[in-house]
């Protein structure tokens, strides 16, 4: 068997002579929930379709458990599939449901009952076998969907958004549910979703996607922690943006006009840039216990708003020299408390800070004007 269930090489797609997707090179492990995560029009369903052979790529290769299906029909394609609509026959039974593509297969009657049975108590549907379709809960048609996708085997399960019409409740109890499945029953998955918890709660591996590419693949904590750029640090959860330019060594000079430390980048003095830092990174300290003596990098200010979330307490800080800066702090006996008006410390770790060069021709990136001055100073 190949080391990996899906492998895309120099896949492009174009839609009346625009390209909407290029994928140079993706690989998917064998037994891996990997996730296709990004924004409305960014390509990532485009992808799916492309694997399940509903569209043919313009150019490029896709490979599946080691045979190139390209120009393969989707039918021929030995591929599993759910939808946001699982698609149920509501007038047949559960086993009926699951038993349907294996009929389409022309199997015979006894490997039908004994891989519809075999399937359902993988999914724990057994004692439901004989009940409506349409009668089930949510998640239990979940489980029918993906027990009908898996009972011929598949080398692949794709995933379109199957949690995207559910309640915030019920989609966070099927993530559990769904993260259950796939280690039982180690079949890869390629989920497609623009919700950036659920694919962080459910994947292995995330690709993110923008603008018809892939802009960074890895971990979940990796891409949370690492961010290779400002759209994935901004698209992955909330941050505190600074406009910014490149001071010296070190150091940046904010817009607002305070100078702060950041890590060492190699861009040169006066390249714009953007700094970001999260809110649970920062540490508020207040006045009486130390604001207004250093600990670490930070400013002092006045909260200027307090909005309870329940499990957590986010500060809305106004400093001098930055401007506003949201503080998360997970709500505890020893948290810290405040109010609109008092004066803190905010506090964090240099690491903290990530520091984005804004590229030439960026909105907000240097202009040649810039450019010749950056490269005065460098001289």
């Amino acid at each position: 068997m190949s080391e990996f269930s899906l492998s895309m090489r120099e896949v492009t797609k174009d839609y009346d002579g625009v390209r909407v997707l290029d994928v140079p090179e993706l690989d998917v492990r064998q037994g891996e929930f990997f996730s296709l995560l990004g924004p409305s029009g960014s390509g990532k369903t485009t992808g799916l379709r492309l694997v399940a052979g509903f569209e043919a790529p313009t150019a490029g290769r896709i490979i599946i458990n080691g045979q190139d299906v390209a120009r393969v029909r989707a039918e021929k394609r030995n591929i599993g599939l759910v939808f946001q609509n699982y698609a149920l026959f509501p007038h047949m039974t559960v086993a009926e449901n699951v038993a349907f593509p294996l009929h389409m297969r022309s199997l015979s009657a006894r490997d039908i009952e004994r891989r519809v049975a075999e399937v359902l108590e993988q999914v724990d549907l057994a004692p439901f076998r004989d009940r409506n379709a349409a009668t089930l809960s949510g998640g239990q048609q979940q489980r029918v969907a993906i027990a009908r996708a898996i009972v011929y085997e598949p080398d692949l399960l794709l995933m379109d958004e199957p949690l995207g019409a559910l309640d915030r409740r019920l989609r966070a109890r099927l993530q559990g549910e769904l993260r259950g499945l796939h280690h039982r029953l180690g079949i890869p998955i390629v989920y497609v979703t623009h919700d950036q918890d659920e694919a962080m709660a459910l994947s292995d591996r995330v690709a993110i996607m923008n603008g018809g590419h892939i802009v960074q693949l890895g971990a979940p904590k990796e891409l949370y922690d690492s961010p290779a750029s400002l759209f994935v640090s901004n698209f992955l959860g909330d941050n505190n943006t600074l406009p910014a330019r490149i001071a010296g060594p070190g150091r940046a000079s904010l817009d607002g006009g305070a100078t702060m430390p950041i890590k060492r980048t190699g861009a040169p003095a006066g390249t714009p840039a953007d700094l970001t830092i999260r809110p649970e990174r920062l540490r508020l300290v207040a006045e009486a216990e130390g604001a207004g003596q250093p600990d670490g990098p930070g400013f002092d200010g006045v909260i200027a708003d307090v909005v309870a979330l329940g499990a957590m307490t986010q500060y809305n800080v106004r400093i001098d020299g930055v401007g506003a800066l949201w503080a998360s702090v997970q709500n505890s006996a020893h948290a810290f408390s405040g109010v609109p008006g008092d004066r803190v410390g905010v506090r964090w770790e240099l690491d903290d800070v990530h520091v984005f060069p804004r590229e030439p021709g960026a909105p907000g990136g240097p202009s040649a004007a810039d450019e010749a001055t950056m490269a005065t100073a460098d001289a």
